[in-house]
């Protein structure tokens, strides 16, 4: 794997920071690009961006944190380098999703138009941000015979980065064609499929993943966390998502 892309005097670019800003980048961008057909400048798409991304981060580091206390209690430090990776997905959408709704709040902008404009995108970045993960060798799988081997670990694993990256792809596609079905979609149905999907798919992919304990009925944390968001968003549908006229 390569967790450090190169050295320029005092400055190191670790890939997983690298390919998290890339993620920024490219989504900001085409969030951007869509958003102007409905009338929001680039302008704001790029503080909300901004925010979204500073406080998911956050998050998502806490919540690992919080979830791994036995390593961080005795090295602090470490609490706060986050380009040796260690981030918990539902962390960063819960508190990015609180940032963002927020900003929205506050500029005065249809909760629910945001919401579903900006589900596709985050699927998107989040596949992006794994080959962060593949190339820093964290969020590693179970040792397997046909697996790819991590020179960090020393063995052949489930390349559950690889999964977990291209199935938000999928993910994304499958988001941006249900937006363009106009006919058929609901107001504030994209973000709540979006929950649906991603909290599936981590699900899924943690029986494979080497780096999480089993808690309860054969299930990390990660994955009951997941099973919460997935009740939560069906209720949603059901309760407040309606057609539109």
């Amino acid at each position: 794997m390569f967790p450090t892309i190169c050295k320029i005097g005092p400055l190191t670019i670790y890939s997983y920071g690298l390919m998290i800003a890339v993620a920024a980048i490219v989504c900001t961008w085409l969030l951007s690009r869509d958003a102007r057909h409905l009338g929001i400048s680039s302008d704001t798409i790029s503080d909300l961006m901004f925010w979204i991304v500073v406080f998911g981060l956050i998050g998502a580091r806490m919540l690992y944190v919080l979830l791994n206390l036995d390593y961080f209690m005795p090295n602090p430090l470490e609490m706060v380098m986050i380009q040796n990776g260690g981030l918990a997905w539902q962390g960063g959408l819960i508190i990015g999703t609180i940032a963002g709704l927020l900003f929205v709040k506050k500029r005065k902008l249809n909760l629910k138009t945001m919401l579903d404009l900006c589900a596709p995108y985050v699927a998107l970045g989040e596949s992006i941000g794994r080959v962060g993960c593949l190339l820093n060798g964290c969020c590693y799988g179970k040792e397997v015979g046909w697996g790819l081997y991590f020179p960090i670990h020393h063995a052949r694993l489930h390349p559950t980065q690889i999964y977990t990256s291209l199935g938000l792809l999928s993910i994304f596609v499958i988001l941006r064609w249900y937006q363009k079905q106009s006919e058929s979609s609901t107001t504030g149905s994209v973000f709540v499929l979006y929950l649906v999907l991603a909290s599936a798919l981590r699900y899924f992919v943690e029986f494979f993943r080497a780096d999480h304990v089993e808690i309860l009925w054969g299930l990390s944390i990660f994955q009951l966390v997941c099973l919460l968001l997935l009740l939560t968003a069906c209720y949603i549908l059901l309760r407040f998502v309606k057609p539109k006229k």
